[in-house]
């Protein structure tokens, strides 16, 4: 199984192929925001990685994050967890004064993965 370090909290074990932003929340409890379920439309998912930054990209990633003009970040939502990872999560619950942190995400990539 996949180590998942999430930097200020301890690292955790995930099944492998879970997605990043579910691995975040559920297996390293975490409060990411993911308030658009998930679907690589708002960003708020983003997160910084430090060691272990997949090279595949969705394209709905590339698109999403080339829109807003972000570098250096990549969304949660749209990583399976398969092989060790440290990241910094960028935008969380606490302090963003929202009520929660967005509709659940579903267990698998949404939409579904065009890889470039």
């Amino acid at each position: 199984m996949p180590i998942l370090a999430v930097e200020g909290y301890p690292s955790v074990e995930v099944p492998s192929g879970t997605r990043l932003v579910l691995a975040i929340e559920q297996e390293a409890h975490v409060d990411i925001m993911h308030a658009c379920g998930g679907n690589a439309r708002c960003t708020t998912c983003r997160v910084e990685f430090i060691d272990g930054e997949p090279s595949p990209m969705t394209a709905a990633e590339k698109e999403c994050l080339t829109a807003r003009g972000l570098n250096g970040v990549r969304l949660a939502c749209q990583i399976v967890c398969d092989h060790d990872m440290t990241v910094r999560a960028i935008s969380r619950l606490e302090g963003s004064g929202r009520t929660n942190p967005g509709p659940a995400p579903e267990p698998t990539i949404q939409p579904p993965p065009q890889w470039t």
